[in-house]
């Protein structure tokens, strides 16, 4: 048995946290995937009329030495007259000891459809897996290298794999589907870990979609659906509704299902944007939790900053997409 644990947090609470991490969250989750959206899905790569570049940062779980702690910065915009869109990922993520460092790079040859494009998309990817054993943040009661499932040294894994995922957009909703992970590598840095099925890596389907509702010249409602299917694992959704105020002020309400066995869910979540200059937007979001790890934590936030190269005007406004 492995005796090596977090002197501070982690101990108070390792079933909540890690069963939840190992059996479900395979994959950082975001709030904000509204923004987010090619992370999930590389059709999605050149929906919009300019070319975007994207900066998030997620601390999970506030106050939990060793939470979850994501940065993200994405890049996406069409070609050949919209017939193609390109984009590419860079993903940094830490939990505990561990940290991956994940580069996607998305293709999506987009098809024009009388009410709207359809994006059919691929994402190879890198990433590489690192543990550090030597964090001062461990202890173990039992002296270093007598506990052979303790490892003494920290490691490294590659891995390749790729992804897909189709996307449909018009000015007025979208919809998408997406596989980001094909293969079932194996994700442990042990010596025997190429041996034991349980640390593959599981499928995650993420199925999207949203609708823009015009309530005036002024003011647009916008409620977005998130489902994400991992076998074996609870069902996990979020939902978000956002209003936009004069193309300016953004304000949104989200609810994450999921958590533990109170039946609340796992979150409320609020956000509060703005586009500061033509160019440039800003979201921060907090997140409130519902499930038995509040006790521990001080919820979670997570920020986002957005530049537009050609920000849209006018009739280039794609509604949706553009959010």
């Amino acid at each position: 048995m492995n005796n090596c644990y977090f002197k501070k947090g982690i101990l108070a609470i390792p079933a909540i946290l890690f069963a939840g991490i190992l059996s479900a969250q395979q994959e950082p989750q975001y709030t904000q995937f509204i923004f987010n959206k090619l992370t999930y899905n590389p059709g999605y790569a050149g929906s919009f009329v300019s070319p975007t570049l994207t900066a998030i940062y997620r601390n999970q779980w506030l106050g939990i030495d060793g939470s979850p702690k994501t940065q993200i910065l994405t890049y996406n915009q069409h070609l050949f007259g919209e017939n193609v869109g390109i984009g590419l990922n860079l993903v940094r993520n830490t939990i505990a000891i561990t940290r991956s460092v994940t580069v996607e790079a998305a293709y999506s040859y987009r098809i024009r459809l009388r009410r709207g494009h359809l994006g059919i998309g691929v994402m190879p990817s890198v990433r590489s897996f690192s543990q550090n054993w030597a964090d001062e943040r461990l202890y173990s009661p039992t002296p270093a290298g007598t506990d052979l499932a303790i490892p003494t040294d920290s490691g490294t894994k590659w891995l390749v794999n790729m992804g897909a995922g189709v996307y449909f957009s018009n000015d007025k909703w979208y919809a998408g589907i997406s596989l980001p992970r094909i293969f079932r590598l194996n994700i442990d840095l042990s010596e025997f870990g190429d041996e034991d099925d349980i640390t593959r890596e599981v499928w995650h389907l993420n199925a999207m979609g949203g609708i823009d509702f015009d309530v005036s010249d002024d003011l647009r409602l916008t409620p977005q659906l998130m489902i994400k299917y991992v076998p074996n694992a609870p069902f996990d959704a979020e939902l978000n509704v956002s209003a936009l105020l004069k193309e300016k002020f953004y304000g949104g309400l989200g609810y994450r299902v999921g958590g533990d066995v109170n039946g609340l869910g796992e979150s409320i979540d609020v956000l509060l944007g703005m586009q500061a200059t033509k160019n440039l937007f800003f979201c921060l979001s907090y997140d409130i939790g519902l499930s038995r790890l509040q006790r521990y934590s001080n919820g979670s936030i997570e920020v986002t900053a957005r530049w537009w190269f050609n920000p849209p005007e006018g009739n280039e406004r794609q509604g949706i997409d553009d959010l």
